[in-house]
């Protein structure tokens, strides 16, 4: 893959989660209701946070890139959960609610669930690939 500079990046940091997103709480609303069921990410704003990984993943997947797969893991899925409460508080805080705003399995105050630490781990470890792939490693 061609080299992208960090706009480029940015954009498909966001595009690329917002897409990961409506295919995860497509498949969930799916399987809960027995049927196909279609949804889009919960706001355009997604589009910036998932960006967000370029200021944020990019230097701690550069920094960690020789540790332990379980330790980078594990880092990715602190990340992740850390910055999906604060943006959901700030959120919150900014316009009344949380739009992903979570009610049931480990949900901490809505605004992330510990029960996804799994998945973030995993989603962390794709993210390397997506990150390298980008910037042309």
């Amino acid at each position: 893959m061609a080299r992208l500079g960090p706009v480029a990046r940015f954009v498909a940091y966001g595009v690329g989660g917002s897409f990961v997103e409506a295919a995860f709480t497509s498949a969930v609303a799916s399987q809960g209701a027995g049927r196909p069921v279609l949804r889009g990410p919960s706001t355009p704003l997604m589009i910036g946070l998932y960006g967000l990984a370029l200021p944020l993943f990019e230097p701690v997947h550069d920094h960690v890139r020789s540790r332990p797969v379980w330790q980078r893991a594990s880092i990715y899925a602190v990340g992740i959960v850390g910055v999906e409460a604060i943006s959901g508080w700030a959120l919150r805080r900014w316009t009344g609610r949380v739009p992903w705003e979570y009610r049931s399995g480990l949900a901490l105050d809505g605004v992330t669930r510990l029960d996804y630490v799994p998945l973030w781990a995993l989603l962390g470890l794709v993210a390397e690939r997506v990150h390298d792939g980008l910037v042309g490693r």
